[in-house]
């Protein structure tokens, strides 16, 4: 596959049962040959997404010795803000030429979960951003709520088989700025080759050129969205549980050519994650004699634990 293909999540959401159908065969396609897909018909508003741009344009913008003040120890970098160079990707010493920040759960009943995860951290000089954030995490998280129902049928499962496992998960909506690059780079670039570890990730700011999916020929191919849509893909956790039917698919952020260096990237991912006590054990129905079990059995919460050691967020 040698393009990004396109979905409209209208489609699975209206009463036409063909159209549902249409989406289901569609996005489980897309997210098996080559593990990325481009949807519109989405929950975010025009006015929220420049809301949430204005705003972490804002703070990125701020003085170094500011933004350090929200950059909390011991947590992983999983709330707040973390400087520029502190990850890289798995296999990589290299840090990625990024800085970025962490909204996480904003959780509900569950004084369990509520004492497990970080509290999301306050930023007093820029009213509205901690409000905008909220809003656009629970959006993301309505949108990719409805892909997995579309993907638990696709899979022949029933179609809410992942609302347990995401209501109140340990999602991320993480606003990355990639400053202007002054020098040249030694061996970096502004996003190392990946694979997201969640579930899903919902991307927003896909729609320039420097976001790169490698197919299944080991091609690199441009992941450029249009401005209403947001780019979609399957993480490992996903690719796990489906034991590789789902694709998570390497991708890389490049650096852009030497006459656009002193211009900034803004990109805005959202990581669904589910609960920590998620079985990833491979799906029954997704290992027979020719695909023969892949993975060994892990929980989420082992496996977020894993690779945020790998990304050197946590040390050992």
């Amino acid at each position: 596959m040698s393009s990004i293909p396109s979905v409209n999540l209208q489609e699975f959401l209206s009463d036409d049962k063909t159209q549902k159908e249409k989406f289901i065969k569609e996005i489980g396609s897309a997210f098996e040959n080559i593990g990325f897909v481009a949807l519109s018909g989405h929950f975010l508003s025009d006015e929220l997404v420049a809301d949430l741009y204005e705003e972490i344009k804002i703070f990125f913008n701020q003085p170094q010795e500011l933004k350090d003040s929200y950059e909390i120890e011991g947590i992983g970098g999983q709330r707040g803000y973390t400087s520029f160079g502190k990850e890289h990707a798995k296999g990589k010493k290299e840090g990625d030429l990024k800085e970025f920040w962490h909204f996480g759960q904003y959780v509900e009943n569950d004084p369990k979960l509520e004492a497990e995860y970080p509290d999301n951290v306050i930023v007093k000089e820029q009213p509205k951003f901690n409000a905008v954030g909220k809003e656009t995490f629970k959006m993301l998280e309505k949108t990719a709520k409805y892909v997995l129902r579309a993907l638990a049928l696709h899979l022949n499962l029933e179609e809410t088989y992942f609302d347990d496992y995401i209501k109140n998960g340990n999602s991320i909506l993480r606003p990355i700025h990639y400053p202007p690059i002054k020098d040249e780079p030694k061996n970096a670039v502004r996003a190392a080759a990946h694979g997201d570890i969640n579930l899903i990730t919902l991307l927003m700011g896909a729609h320039g050129k420097g976001l790169q999916v490698k197919n299944h020929n080991g091609e690199w191919v441009d992941a450029i969205a249009r401005p209403d849509q947001l780019m979609i893909n399957v993480g490992d956790m996903l690719s796990r549980l489906t034991n590789n039917k789902l694709k998570s698919t390497i991708h890389q952020v490049v650096n852009p050519p030497k006459e656009l260096w002193g211009t900034s990237r803004y990109s805005i991912p959202f990581f669904m994650h589910p609960v920590s006590e998620m079985p990833l054990n491979c799906l029954e129905n997704c290992v027979d004699e020719n695909t023969p079990k892949q993975f060994d059995d892990i929980t989420a919460g082992e496996f977020l634990h894993e690779r945020l050691i790998e990304l050197g967020l946590i040390k050992k």
